[in-house]
């Protein structure tokens, strides 16, 4: 898979650069951030799942795992979700404190809406 480079525009770079040395220099918030990344992957898989765009998904067992390697000094934050699409990528890297959920929350409303009338 190539790897392709996005780079902030000046302010938008000064600005995560203030938000990483004040709001991220705070390891608990910054860990909070990374599992409600991970929970926006659920959200995204489930609300897949409820729109029939992803047949066949099994969202019987969505879970965010944190792995531990005291040895290497890292935390891992994995999770069986969606992850973002390119286009994702673009509009949403270097946004601060925007992390989808409101938006997959009011799909995922629109979409049993949509089933209820439906069923």
């Amino acid at each position: 898979m190539p790897t392709e480079t996005f780079e902030f525009q000046v302010e938008a770079r000064q600005l995560l650069q203030l938000m990483i040395h004040s709001v991220y220099s705070n390891k608990d918030v910054f860990l909070r951030e990374l599992v409600s990344n991970a929970s926006d992957a659920l959200d995204k898989l489930r609300l897949a799942a409820l729109r029939d765009e992803a047949p066949g998904a099994d969202v019987s067992d969505l879970h965010i795992e944190l792995e531990i390697d005291k040895d290497a000094r890292t935390l891992t934050v994995r999770d069986n979700g969606v992850g973002m699409s390119y286009e994702e990528v673009g509009r949403l890297i270097g946004t601060i404190a925007n992390s989808g959920t409101a938006e997959f929350l009011r799909e995922l409303r629109e979409a049993q809406e949509g089933a209820a009338r439906k069923g």
